[in-house]
């Protein structure tokens, strides 16, 4: 079993008080210090899951600028695509509407021996979707109702489901968007859907407080996590993931590299000089 503990809490074994006093950022070598033991942690984890055959859905949501690619990638930088899995799925295409709307997200389900990561799941309904008007309220209101029922089958199935609501404060989010505009590099991540989030900050806080309310069960419960500082968010989130299994530390093997095979040894390098090299400038 891990040293993060794996038998599982319950749903309000650590709920956090209403307000919290401001802390200090998180210096970046302290971060990169814990980041690193953790990565190592999910190691051990990826090779327990895809020895054990486990199969494993986590959900993250929230507002914009939450901060939930930076911790997705933190989770994920260290580990195999083939193992743990992004989904980011794009507006449904005009095909994609009329099929049944669970449709599109099942098609990206595990096999035994994988993770998938939803950025963004099945609770668009009850976010960006109603907000924005991209669904009728009996929409929303049939998906909050069969929502915990799908995913209790879900995991009478045999699947993990983990699901994360990461909560920016008003402030951070502002101050989030503005370095968007501001920096060149980052402002692809500014879309007009940003700027309307913005604007409509207490119809989304509403949303979320509806569908926390209908889909926070026993089965799949809601795990919210403070992101105003993102490195503790990322490093919290790690953590608690980790928890959620009872995985065993990887082994200590000892790797020799091999050898090179001598018998059929040419001047490899020769064979390069002619080939199309790009320009080196530094």
């Amino acid at each position: 079993m891990s040293k993060h503990d794996g038998k599982k809490k319950g749903k309000h074994a650590e709920t956090a008080p209403e307000t919290a006093a401001p802390r200090e950022k998180m210096r970046r070598k302290d971060y990169e210090r814990e980041l690193g033991a953790l990565q190592i942690e999910l190691s051990a984890l990826q090779a327990w899951i895809k020895r054990t055959g486990q199969r494993v859905v986590i959900v993250f949501e929230g507002r914009d600028a939450a901060g939930k690619g930076g911790t997705i990638r933190a989770i994920t930088e260290r580990l195999s695509p083939r193992v743990f899995q992004v989904v980011a799925l794009p507006a449904p295409s005009d095909r994609e509407k009329t099929q049944l709307y669970m449709q599109r997200y099942l098609q990206h389900f595990p096999a035994a021996g994988e993770v998938v990561i939803f950025d963004r799941s099945w609770y668009n309904r009850a976010g960006v979707e109603i907000v924005m008007g991209f669904c009728t309220e009996d929409e929303r209101d049939h998906f909050l109702t069969a929502a915990p029922w799908f995913e209790n089958n879900l995991v009478e199935q045999g699947i993990t489901l983990i699901k994360y609501w990461l909560e920016v404060g008003d402030a951070e989010q502002e101050r989030r968007f503005r370095a968007r505009i501001e920096d060149p590099v980052r402002q692809w991540k500014l879309s007009p859907m940003d700027l309307e989030s913005r604007k409509r900050w207490y119809d989304y806080s509403r949303a979320r407080d509806r569908m926390l309310s209908a889909t926070d069960t026993d089965a799949a419960p809601w795990s919210i996590v403070r992101s105003d500082d993102k490195k503790r968010a990322r490093l919290n989130v790690i953590r608690h993931l980790l928890s959620q299994f009872p995985y065993d530390p990887l082994p200590k093997t000892k790797v020799k590299l091999p050898d090179r095979d001598m018998k059929d040894a040419y001047d490899d390098q020769a064979s390069m000089v002619d080939r199309r090299w790009i320009p080196e400038h530094w």
